[in-house]
């Protein structure tokens, strides 16, 4: 090959060069450009600023405070509305005590354990029934402490005449005597047929209020009327009594009295069959001037609900004749009742006149110690009340229910006390006896066959 021309050869050899002249360009700026990044970095290093809080940093600037909101403005206050002047409230409308008590004895009339009426009326008119001719019972009688407006006045729908006679009358005399009672009874009863009604039991008494008439139940009798002898006592019960006390003032052959000293130590053997017998007729056993032994001993005999009639509390008077709280408190177990008297000396704590107080003391305490399904009345009028009572007549009633309303009564238990419970008793009574009559025949006991010679 021939040789090129030397200019040619310095052409290429520039071009060669030239040629390989931009990779090498490319190749150096990269190295310049990775050297100058490297001395940015080094040089960003030192000049930047150490994060804050790290050792040698210097703390980090405030950052510009937030700006303060302002609280929206109040809003106004919502008016004050001014209390409406104090209105006095009206005092409940409370009715006076005594037009509440009234009230009360129009729908629960008072049942009255104890009334002496037949006897007062036979020593002072022999018995004379002529309308007008000795006394008059329709229009007023002031010579004794009962009669037919006083016994409305009262609110008394239920009334327990006793048939009662002296016990200083003895064997046929007592029952001769006291036959006598019980007809007379019947005998004013039917004087009066447009204010009282004959009621032989529980079922009587709900009728006879029904027609506005007064019930009236015969007894009860005292002990010795039956002279120790049970076929009196059923042949009394024919007749239409249905109470007995089981003694008077003084003991009968077979029972022990309060006021006199101890003889039985309760019942006899006789005494448990007359209670025995009673039950199965349905005649109310009262324990009246029963002696305390007595009481607990007839509680333990008897199947029916008792009637501790007439008395006190002896826990507030100490009266021979009142009832002490053991036997206030077996009341409930046996269903019976005990009735409030207003004789002065069995209610009151000393001597004076009896106040309504006194008697309302007493209902208190029966109602607390047997409960107010054990307590009624029996205020005794025309018997031996003496003449300071805290009512003059039967028209009373409705002062001492007052005074009870005063003292927080319930209605209930109001009810009970004039009206319910004696009905309750008269009930139970009849219901233990129709049980008795298919288990038990009439006794035939005799005094002598059961306690011989001992007390008779």
């Amino acid at each position: 090959m021939a040789d090129l021309d030397p200019s040619l050869k310095e052409t290429d050899s520039t071009a060669a060069v030239g040629a390989s002249a931009p990779e090498d360009c490319v190749t150096q700026a990269a190295a310049e450009s990775a050297v100058a990044g490297t001395e940015a970095v080094a040089l960003a290093a030192v000049e930047a600023p150490a994060a804050p809080g790290a050792p040698g940093a210097p703390d980090a600037p405030d950052s510009p405070a937030a700006p303060v909101v302002q609280d929206a403005p109040d809003a106004p206050d919502a008016p004050v509305v001014q209390d409406a002047p104090d209105v006095p409230t009206p005092a409940p409308v409370r009715r006076d005590p005594l037009a509440r008590a009234t009230a009360l004895l129009a729908a629960h009339p008072v049942v009255d354990g104890l009334n002496g009426l037949p006897w007062a009326l036979r020593v002072q008119t022999g018995h004379d029934l002529a309308p007008g001719h000795r006394f008059d019972l329709d229009y007023g009688e002031p010579r004794v402490q009962t009669d037919i407006p006083r016994l409305r006045a009262g609110g008394v729908g239920g009334q327990f005449w006793s048939v009662q006679v002296p016990d200083d009358l003895c064997g046929s005399r007592a029952v001769s005597a006291t036959l006598e009672q019980i007809d007379f009874v019947r005998a004013l009863v039917r004087a009066y047929p447009e204010a009282l009604r004959l009621a032989l039991g529980a079922d009587d008494f709900a009728e006879a209020r029904n027609r506005d008439r007064i019930a009236s139940l015969l007894g009860p009798a005292g002990g010795h009327a039956i002279d120790s002898s049970l076929g009196t006592l059923r042949s009394l019960y024919r007749l239409g009594l249905r109470s007995l006390t089981l003694t008077q003032r003084h003991h009968t052959p077979w029972a022990d009295a309060a006021a006199d000293p101890p003889r039985a130590g309760g019942l006899t053997a006789f005494g448990e069959e007359v209670v025995r017998e009673m039950n199965r007729l349905g005649m109310l056993v009262d324990l009246s001037y029963a002696s305390a032994d007595t009481m607990r001993h007839t509680l333990a005999v008897t199947r029916s609900p008792v009637i501790i009639g007439s008395t006190g509390a002896r826990a507030l008077t100490d009266h021979p004749c009142n009832v002490p709280d053991d036997v206030l408190e077996r009341l409930p177990g046996n269903g019976g009742v005990c009735t409030i008297t207003f004789a002065s000396e069995r209610i009151t704590r000393g001597p004076g006149l009896a106040r309504v107080q006194d008697i309302a003391d007493h209902l208190d305490h029966v109602r607390n110690v047997a409960g107010p399904g054990h307590v009624a009345l029996a205020a005794g009028y025309d018997t031996d009340l003496g003449p300071d009572v805290p009512f003059p007549d039967v028209s009373g009633y409705p002062h001492l229910i007052a005074e009870l309303v005063r003292r927080d009564w319930s209605f209930k238990d109001l009810s009970w006390l004039t009206w319910g419970n004696a009905l309750r008793v008269l009930h139970g009574t009849e219901f233990i006896s129709r049980y008795i009559r298919y288990r038990r025949a009439p006794s035939t006991a005799t005094i002598d066959r059961l306690d011989g010679a001992r007390f008779t």
